[in-house]
Formats: structure tokens, sequence, C-alpha cells
């Protein structure tokens, strides 16, 4: 008599005294690029969404979702970044009169920004 899991066409091999089961996770489609904010985003699930991480994973599919945050996140960092620059004008100009004062400024804009990625795309 066939277990259902044959009946759907698994597989067994035996170890020793056992069968264990032939599992393996689906394979990812294409190659992806998991950045900073996609680990970010990927710790925040592991401790924070269990069931949707574990979801992902298991459907083959966590790679993909991570490629698109990954994305999503530096889209939005760039144009803050560049929105936030224009707004409070730290220009190129000021980067040749007064380049301290414009590190200065570009940090705390990037932190700004980094901040709104984290609440927007990273941390929901």
């Amino acid at each position: 008599m066939k277990t259902i899991f044959e009946n759907n066409g698994g597989t067994y091999t035996q170890v020793g005294a056992y069968l264990l089961p032939n599992l393996s996770l689906p394979v990812e489609e294409k190659e992806t690029n998991i950045g900073v904010w996609a680990m970010r985003h990927k710790r925040y699930l592991k401790q924070n969404r269990k069931v949707h991480y574990y979801n992902l994973l298991t459907s083959g599919k966590l790679d993909s979702y991570l490629a698109d945050i990954e994305e999503q996140a530096q889209n939005l960092f760039s144009r803050l970044v560049k929105d936030i620059a224009e707004k409070e004008n730290v220009t190129e100009k000021l980067k040749s009169d007064n380049p301290m004062l414009w590190v200065q400024k570009m940090n705390n804009i990037r932190n700004r920004a980094t901040e709104i990625v984290n609440e927007q795309v990273i941390y929901n």
C-alpha cells in the first residue's frame, strides 16, 4: 500500500532502518541582488513576521521578494537624498566652497533618508 506522499509523486531513501522522504526546496527562477536593505528586511521578517518569512522561504520566492525590496529601498533612498538636497540647497557649489559643511549636510540628509526608507519599506 502506497502512502499519500508516494501517490503524489514523492519518493523515499532508506537510511538504516528508516525511510526518509526526498525533499527539496523549489529552485529560484533568477539570480538576485540582495544588499544591505534586503538583509535588514530579511532579519526583520525572521524576528517579527515568522509565518510570512517561512511561507516565502518554502515556496522558493524569498530571494526574488528580497530583491524587489532591495530595489524599492534603493530607489526611494536615492530619490529622497536628491530631493532633500535640492530643497535644502546642498549643491555642488557648496561642495566646492565649503566641503566640510557639505559633508555634514549630506550625512544628515542620508541619515534622514535612511530613517524614512526603514519606516516605509524595511520595517513595514
